[in-house]
């Protein structure tokens, strides 16, 4: 029964596609400015505003003026707001924030600390309102830290999936740039300190909300290079770690839920390992993980990220090449990830930048995409929206 539903929800979105005319437009969240602004997250409001954020300074990890900002365009405007604070932690670093909106519609901020100007050493953090859809930036009612305790399964689950790598890549043996340098000995030596596990989990992408109101919160190790999900069942109160998904060099997980219930994590590859699009899957709500495999999808090693629309469809913004950020495309799938059959391109400018992408849909069916927007090498930076519709991307370039 849900085959059948699912294939005929495809029936109607072909069946649409023949009268829906490609509608795509596209604006600066703010003008382009000489600082460092990255990875964006976009969130619709209950009231149809957009929000969205991301982290602005002189640098990333070793800056320490470096903070969260956010700016609204309200349901009906044409502009975005000035920008505003979303958060700081006074003389430290703070990046890569996350926004969600849970069932009780009050407004979350995910980001990351970092502490000793290394990835590794990063605290995660979060922060609750329930007045957000104002003027300005949210009134926050609520600030904690997350700290996940992954036990001696997460040493025996590392172990288990390099023993995979090894297997299916024979000599592979590769500098993670983390806490240590392969061989992977040394990495599951360093994985059976405590404190080396307990920190250094960093957010990316949108979280992911299961029927069950189980709540998932993909995180990466810049330490240990794998990934995993922050798992909550009790709405946010309390939360624990999953299993790690396991790979050559994974980073930054974007998960979308299949209609069997299977979840599919899409990661990029660090270094020159694969310079693919990876993907591991999860038949247990996201307790446990695959050994990440690639995919046919180039990667320069940026991030992705991957939703499923309304009518069943997937979308992945990705760059679409192996060494540069200079362009970035939508790819869409009518069979969940099996194969891609359409793709458009957002940007195409040689010497430009445009990477760290987040999609939603909105309730009215169009598609928003937010990123980090550099023209040129000296042309300044900004964080770009475009709005669209699957016609445009089914249109092609």
């Amino acid at each position: 029964m849900q085959r059948n539903w699912f294939l005929l929800t495809l029936l109607f979105a072909v069946a649409e596609m023949a009268c829906a005319e490609p509608f795509y437009q596209e604006q600066l969240v703010f003008p382009l400015q000489d600082k460092h602004v990255h990875s964006s997250c976009i969130v619709e409001c209950p009231n149809g505003d957009l929000l969205v954020t991301w982290f602005h300074g002189s640098g990333e990890r070793r800056e320490s003026d470096v903070l969260i900002q956010g700016a609204r365009l309200k349901k009906g405007r044409s502009e975005w707001s000035p920008v505003f604070l979303m958060a700081d932690t006074p003389e430290f670093p703070d990046c890569n924030p996350v926004l969600f909106i849970d069932s009780n519609k009050d407004l979350w901020l995910f980001w990351i600390a970092v502490l000793a100007e290394r990835w590794e050493d990063s605290v995660l953090r979060y922060r609750k309102a329930s007045h957000y859809q104002g003027k300005g930036a949210p009134k926050w009612s609520w600030q904690e830290d997350i700290i996940l305790k992954p036990g001696e399964e997460f040493v025996e689950s590392l172990a288990r999936g390099y023993e995979k790598i090894a297997a299916d890549n024979p000599g592979f043996n590769t500098d993670f740039g983390g806490l240590v340098t392969c061989p992977m000995e040394s990495l599951l030596e360093a994985a059976r300190n405590m404190s080396n596990r307990q920190k250094g989990w960093m957010t990316r992408t949108h979280v992911l909300v299961l029927p069950s109101g189980r709540i998932l919160l993909p995180l990466y190790s810049d330490g240990f290079y794998v990934s995993l999900m922050a798992i909550s069942d009790d709405q946010g109160k309390t939360w624990r770690a999953s299993s790690p998904v396991v790979g050559a060099c994974l980073n930054q997980p974007s998960v979308v839920r299949k209609q069997d219930g299977t979840l599919v994590a899409y990661m990029r590859s660090e270094g020159d390992y694969k310079k693919r699009v990876m993907r591991s899957d999860s038949t247990d709500d996201g307790e446990t993980w695959s050994p990440a495999i690639a995919t046919d999808m180039p990667n320069p090693n940026a991030s992705i990220e991957a939703v499923a629309l309304q009518d069943g469809r997937w979308i992945m913004a990705y760059n679409d090449c192996e060494n540069e950020r200079e362009t970035l495309a939508l790819a869409m799938s009518d069979d969940e990830g099996a194969s891609w059959k359409w793709m458009r391109h957002l940007e195409q400018i040689p010497g430009g930048a445009f990477h760290y992408p987040s999609i939603i849909q909105t309730r009215d069916g169009r598609i928003h995409v937010t990123y980090t927007y550099r023209p040129g090498a000296s042309a300044g930076k900004s964080i770009k929206h475009v709005t669209l519709n699957a016609e445009w991307i089914i249109k092609g370039d």
